[in-house]
């Protein structure tokens, strides 16, 4: 027997611990083509709140009763499959569960030697890949040029920040807490506290580009400080996932217009072909301790809910996981 989460209830403004339902779980023998996991990480992503309204946006909704499927790190218990031997460490989409069956062409082999595995699912996974083709394909930042990520201190946003002042860039990130501010700094970051700081005094040098994570007010500084021509990379608007109403945008959109600005939204599952490209530009960054990384860390599925509240209340500094499963299958 193995556990798992299940989706009890469409959470109502914020997501509470009542809204999930941890249930023991049968495991499942594999049959052809398929492997048996045990996973050791599981990903709570801020984007799987959208996936609890039950309305369709990018990808389909979570369904009441099943289990919320999402990134997870795991370890090979019974492969079906050639290319998979046991105690292979695979990335999967097994989501929030200890242990579950999926296709084999649905797993991806992760080599620990070149990084911890956890990294796939943050820096190396989708938060860093996110970072990279909002940078390098929708924002096109150039050496010299003053870019500004909110949300500096999370897992796209910290990835983000560092990739930017890699390629060159002045970079200004917010943060919600000093602890966040003061990593940020030791990043070369100039980072300020967004809860202390006014935001117009903060982008008073103007900006060129805007890595939004936030959403709110910090995309209404932005506008106005952004500079003739800037872009907006609008990656995600945190603020507002948990509106119970929607609220009113941001009341200088004329900016847009007198300013000549671009802004542009973007969904990673669009852009995979590029992956290869992000990985042998960034991975070495990452092993050679160019660009760092922080994970926060829960222990055992029953965080798993406390730590997806968590997200939205800033608990977070760089990725948040949850340890489900021993390192090891002994």
């Amino acid at each position: 027997m193995s556990r798992e989460v299940v989706l009890a209830a469409r959470p109502v403004g914020e997501p509470s611990e009542s809204d999930f339902e941890i249930r023991d779980a049968a495991d499942a023998v594999p049959g052809d083509g398929q492997v048996a996991v045990r996973n050791v990480f599981v990903s709570v992503d801020p984007y799987m709140r959208g996936r609890m309204t039950g309305v369709r946006t990018y990808v389909p909704p979570f369904e009441l009763g099943q289990v919320v499927d999402g990134a997870a790190v795991g370890r090979v218990e019974l492969s079906r499959d050639e290319r998979f031997a046991e105690g292979d460490w695979v990335l999967s989409t097994l989501g929030w569960r200890e242990a579950g069956v999926a296709s084999a062409n649905g797993l991806r082999k992760l080599d620990p030697s070149l990084a911890p595995p956890s990294t796939a699912l943050g820096v190396l996974g989708t938060p860093g890949f996110t970072a990279w083709v909002g940078l390098v394909d929708i924002g096109r930042i150039e050496g010299g040029e003053t870019v500004y990520v909110s949300g500096a201190a999370g897992a796209v946003g910290s990835a983000a920040a560092q990739i930017a002042k890699l390629k060159g860039c002045r970079v200004i990130g917010s943060a919600g807490s000093a602890e966040k501010v003061a990593w940020l700094e030791e990043l070369g970051i100039e980072a300020f506290d967004y809860r202390a700081t006014s935001l117009r005094d903060a982008l008073a040098d103007g900006i060129d580009v805007f890595f939004d994570n936030v959403g709110g007010r910090q995309l209404e500084a932005a506008l106005a400080a952004l500079r003739d021509f800037g872009r907006v990379v609008a990656c995600g608007a945190i603020a507002g996932y948990n509106d119970v109403e929607a609220q009113p945008g941001p009341r200088n959109l004329a900016y847009v217009v007198s300013k000549r600005l671009r802004i542009e939204g973007f969904i990673i599952l669009d852009h995979l072909d590029r992956y290869p490209v992000f990985a042998a530009e960034v991975a070495p960054w990452v092993r050679e301790g160019k660009l760092q990384y922080r994970e926060t860390v829960l222990d055992g599925i029953d965080a798993i809910p406390r730590a997806f509240a968590g997200l939205f209340h800033g608990d977070n500094v760089g990725k948040m996981l949850v340890r489900v499963g021993p390192d090891s299958l002994t």
